[in-house]
């Protein structure tokens, strides 16, 4: 094992991984340039949810979320942890007869999913629009405010934090801007799409989505986290822009209103933070087609963030197959909140920790095509 490390990312993913490492007793240091827990970490909605895009992707949120919750008995009240669950919402009995193999899926993995019909879905959220079919309830999920849980793990890594961006990675380390160079025996790249500056051969696209808070004060409440059923395809089914019905509460009694997506154009900034009105109108009118009321609300704030996408929509976890001591942690899309404790856990195994149950999955550089990926 190695005796130092540096971590490239302070988000949740890269504290996870200082954390993981410094308990296997690296001195470790975290290169962030901005605020601890920022970036994409701070941009997202802190859903833990389990997906099933593909068996890989089914381990390791499922692993994942055992993790948060081993994590939640320990986190403070300031990191909003709770159990909320998920309930995937079917428009109509089309969308509902599909949420069969997404249950069976779900069991497999160890997870508790409910089909729930009309008159149940109406129950437990009354605020949504007449006329669902229903939906799928998954208890299990979650939600986390991340940025306070990046500070947690980074504070028990007893890290040191170096601020300032890494400029390139040298044989032995990374090389700062203005040109100290920080060594170390490994260093992890887990600073999302900012990666790419590092490592250009990285196979990702910057992914830009959309969020609305709305004021406190509310009498639209929901209490668990809502997704319509048709987000998949909405959301990952091509390049095009495009939104889904997603809502959060919050412990405020504030609704969190998403989702959209959108690649960013060839060109772009990595982290463009430019807000899309037009997208922007088109996921709130998406989200008062199913939560009616919303239409009323003020909102808060409005923000947009940059997550790295890659070709299967499943992260880059582990060694650089050119650089000696390089390991990738990049590429989780929207589930690197959900997924950074499965993370830190896979790369574990990798620098020769505890067989991890996720050792079945290529989750490497190297993995050649999606197909090989999910038919693992």
């Amino acid at each position: 094992m190695a005796e130092t490390a540096v971590v490239i990312g302070g988000g949740l993913v890269g504290a996870a991984c200082a954390e993981m490492l410094a308990r296997r007793g690296c001195r470790v240091t975290v290169v962030e340039a901005g605020v601890v827990g920022g970036g994409a970490t701070a941009a997202g909605m802190g859903h833990l949810v389990v997906m099933d895009d593909s068996p890989a992707q089914l381990a390791l949120t499922s692993r994942s979320l055992e993790l948060w919750q081993d994590l939640a008995r320990t986190l403070p009240a300031a990191a909003e942890y709770r159990q909320c669950g998920t309930l995937w919402v079917a428009s109509d009995e089309e969308e509902l007869a599909g949420v069969t193999p997404k249950q069976a899926a779900y069991h497999a993995a160890g997870r508790e999913a409910e089909l729930i019909g009309a008159a149940e879905l109406a129950r437990l959220e009354p605020h949504l629009r007449s006329g669902l079919a229903g939906g799928l309830r998954v208890p299990g999920d979650g939600v986390v405010y991340a940025p306070v849980g990046a500070k947690v793990l980074l504070e028990r890594a007893g890290a040191d934090l170096v601020r300032g961006r890494a400029e390139a990675l040298v044989p032995g380390g990374v090389r700062l801007e203005g040109g100290r160079v920080l060594k170390a025996d490994l260093t992890v790249v887990a600073n999302g799409i900012q990666a790419t500056g590092l490592l250009p051969e990285l196979p990702l696209r910057g992914r830009r989505g959309q969020l609305v808070i709305t004021e406190r004060g509310s009498d639209v409440g929901v209490s668990h986290q809502l997704v319509e059923l048709g987000y998949l395809k909405s959301a990952h089914g091509s390049d095009e822009d495009s939104v889904a019905f997603n809502v959060q509460p919050r412990p405020t009694g504030q609704l969190l209103i998403g989702s959209s997506r959108q690649f960013l154009q060839p060109g772009s900034p990595p982290t463009s933070g430019d807000l899309d009105w037009p997208l922007l109108r088109r996921m709130l009118t998406r989200a008062a087609e199913y939560l009616p009321e919303v239409a009323r609300l003020n909102a808060l704030r409005v923000w947009t963030g940059t997550r790295a996408a890659s070709p299967d929509h499943l992260p880059i976890i582990g060694p650089h197959p050119e650089r000696e001591g390089v390991y990738l942690a990049v590429g989780h899309e929207g589930l690197g909140i959900t997924t950074a404790l499965g993370t830190a856990e896979v790369l574990a195994s990798q620098l020769g920790g505890a067989a991890s149950v996720l050792g079945g999955y290529d989750f490497g550089l190297t993995r050649r095509s999606l197909k090989e990926v999910t038919h693992a």
